[in-house]
């Protein structure tokens, strides 16, 4: 291709990577925006309920604003590929050197900044699971080919942002363990639920009897599909009585007495 032919394309192409960082630099300050309501609804939430407050409004309309410009950025990306590709020179001796050399640019952008392009939301997500470190966790780690979901109490090591990963460890195996030690797992976020903390009794949910839940049988360190019996606690600090699947004696299912920091929603989709 001639220089006369490509110079207005690759001035093209310019102006649109000046266009792709100008909509970068607005999201960060949309998100910056995001990030100072957010601050301002954890601190006074109530302020939501004086007459003529639009902070609910505007931060509707800060994601709108989030969500357009990040679609604005998708799309130019897009374009500026598709130029790219225009300008690529074809033929089977440059086709590897360029697959690979696009793989490896891939993945250093994605690394870089992968994260600060994400939504509040999802980059608050990410936030929490990384603060989650030491903590212990109800984490599904169901063997290969099972037919059955089993969830247990761990510990997290470690939570990695880019490959949106946990790393915990399993204190207390089983008796059915292939070995008697502690055992490492690496789960996707899908497989952790948070406990809430038993030093803030505001973080556990007020489950309504009859409700399906996920609780830690009494003397184990295993998590079972339970009813709840009573629910409605007087007290945040109060425990649960559960029922428990499969618990069955003389015909009947006893009723537990669970802490309330040992009890979390039933997945959807959850395998008995």
């Amino acid at each position: 291709m001639s220089s006369s032919s490509s110079s207005p394309d690759i001035v093209s192409i310019l102006e649109n990577s000046k266009e792709l960082d100008r909509l970068r630099k607005d999201q960060e300050d949309v998100l910056s925006e995001i990030n100072k309501l957010h601050k301002k609804l954890q601190t006074t939430p109530e302020v939501v309920e004086k007459p003529g407050d639009n902070s609910l409004a505007k931060l509707k309309m800060l994601y709108t604003q989030a969500k357009d410009l990040s679609d604005n950025e998708a799309n130019l990306s897009t374009m500026l590929i598709s130029q790219l590709d225009v300008l690529l020179p074809p033929g089977p001796q440059g086709q590897p050197r360029r697959r690979l050399g696009t793989e490896q640019k891939r993945k250093r952008v994605k690394t870089e900044s992968d994260i600060s392009r994400l939504t509040p939301s999802m980059r608050n997500q990410l936030e929490a699971c990384a603060s989650l470190k030491g903590e212990q966790v109800a984490a599904r780690v169901t063997p290969r080919n099972a037919d059955k979901d089993e969830w247990f109490v761990v510990k997290v090591i470690h939570f990695d942002k880019e490959l949106k990963e946990f790393e915990v460890l399993d204190e207390e195996p089983g008796d059915d363990e292939d070995s008697s030690g502690q055992r490492q797992y690496k789960l996707p976020m899908g497989n952790i639920i948070p406990f809430p903390k038993s030093n803030d009794p505001s973080s556990a949910q007020d489950f309504p009897p009859g409700k399906h839940v996920l609780a830690v049988y009494p003397g184990t360190t295993a998590l079972y599909k339970a009813t709840v019996v009573q629910g409605h606690r007087r007290r945040k600090t109060d425990d649960y009585v559960l029922e428990f699947d499969d618990d069955e004696e003389d015909g009947s299912l006893p009723q537990r007495t669970v802490p309330f920091h040992t009890v979390v929603p039933l997945p959807e989709g959850h395998r008995q």
